[in-house]
């Protein structure tokens, strides 16, 4: 009696029958089986014993690609594991974090922009561009011209009995001389004081002084000043660019600008009971007010052509003077030669042509000043000059005004040579005149 399975060992023997109930059999196990080859195979040792194998399968299972003895087991990949990451995994990680982080943080500083009012999602102003050549500040820029004079130039202070006097000056000499208007320093007490560029004061004393040409010279007390650089008034043309710097209503270090408006502008200038001024003036149309009086007019090299003295306005009775662009300066090659003299022997030398205008019968209607009387031994009379000659030019320049006349005579140096046009009844004649100092 069977139960439909065939229990025989491999090779036809039948298998001893087991306990009822189909219970595995106990007793020792069967012996390994042999593998092809004759060696002992380590997966089914045990396979015949096994009382749930399959009778009809092999004794024998053969293996494919079964390693010889001795050798190495292939290396076995495993498709899930995480591989080594490769260079261009390296590079762009960072790249990616990077450009994340930059771009986080331009939304986030656009959005405080925006919150504070800096931004407000429009661009404000043109891209910027090279800067032109005079905001580059270069030494012959009006800028460049003003921060190498502004050092030399100081404000004046003079106590007199009416109050305290203020004007400009500047320095001409290292040990301390200082240039100003004689109506700067006038009626004075001899208490006066500088202040400089950079603020700091120090007392000064009056050298000399010389009304009717409105020049003064003062002295500071201090070492290791820088003196202006001097130019040639008599190089001037109209049209020419300049500077006035000086303290115009107390206001220090002022610089303004203009040009040249005339040259030999006659003038007459004084106060009442005072004395009378004459100069041939460079006129100007540079801002020039009160307190600028006795301060440096420069050209666009630095070099003083002038010192600035007086204006023309249009006021009423009462009313302070203002600028309305006429301004006149002493020329620098006449107040150069007065403070030299002052300095030198304390006062200065006047030029004289040895004649006299002006007065009853000499009015000529405008072409040509009539002189009056001539020195018997003076300058007029040694080039043949007469009284009631007209003169009608001096050195090419028209004779208008008896003014002109004396206010041309004294821009020159004593010595200096001038050539004169006159009339004499109905005809014209020239001389040469050599100029003399005043015996006074």
């Amino acid at each position: 009696m069977t139960d439909g399975w065939d229990w025989r060992q491999p090779g036809g023997t039948p298998a001893p029958a087991g306990p009822p109930g189909g219970a595995t059999p106990v007793g020792p196990p069967a012996a390994p089986q042999s593998a092809p080859g004759g060696t002992t195979s380590p997966w089914w040792s045990d396979a015949l014993a096994d009382p749930w194998r399959d009778p009809y399968a092999p004794a024998a299972v053969v293996v494919p690609g079964a390693l010889a003895p001795g050798s190495a087991p292939e290396p076995v990949t495993d498709p899930d594991a995480p591989g080594r990451p490769k260079l261009r995994q390296l590079l762009l990680v960072p790249l990616i974090t990077a450009l994340l982080a930059g771009s986080l943080g331009g939304a986030l500083g656009y959005a405080f922009a925006v919150r504070g009012g800096a931004g407000g999602g429009v661009a404000l102003g043109a891209r910027p561009a090279e800067a032109p050549g005079l905001a580059q500040r270069r030494p012959e820029s009006l800028a460049g011209v003003a921060e190498k004079v502004l050092p030399s130039v100081v404000t004046v202070r003079v106590a007199g009995l009416g109050g305290v006097s203020e004007g400009s000056g500047f320095i001409v000499s290292a040990d301390g001389h200082v240039i100003t208007n004689d109506h700067v320093v006038s009626g004075n007490t001899g208490r006066a004081s500088v202040i400089f560029s950079d603020g700091s004061t120090a007392p000064a004393t009056v050298v000399g002084q010389d009304p009717e040409s409105d020049v003064a010279v003062i002295k500071v007390n201090r070492a290791g000043l820088r003196p202006v650089e001097f130019g040639d008034s008599d190089a001037l043309a109209v049209g020419d660019p300049v500077l006035a710097i000086g303290s115009p209503l107390s206001l220090a270090n002022t610089v303004t600008a203009g040009i040249v408006s005339a040259l030999d502008r006659t003038m007459q200038a004084g106060e009442p009971g005072g004395p009378v001024r004459y100069y041939a003036a460079i006129q100007t149309d540079a801002a020039v007010n009160h307190g600028n009086s006795g301060g440096p007019l420069v050209d666009t090299a630095g070099r003083v052509i002038g010192v600035n003295s007086t204006i023309k306005s249009l006021v009423g009775e009462g009313q302070e003077a203002g600028n309305i662009g006429l301004a006149f300066a002493i020329p620098i090659n006449q107040a150069k030669r007065i403070t030299q003299d002052i300095i030198g022997t304390g006062k200065a030398r006047r030029t004289v042509i040895g004649a006299q205008v002006g007065g009853a019968g000499t009015a000529t209607g405008g072409a040509g000043v009539r002189l009056a009387a001539v020195e018997p031994s003076g300058p007029a009379a040694g080039a043949g000059l007469k009284a009631g000659d007209v003169v009608l030019k001096l050195n090419g320049r028209p004779m208008t005004e008896p003014t002109d006349l004396i206010a041309l005579v004294r821009k020159f140096a004593p010595g200096s040579v001038v050539t004169v046009e006159y009339r004499r009844g109905s005809s014209r004649q020239n001389t040469s005149v050599t100029l003399a100092a005043d015996a006074k």
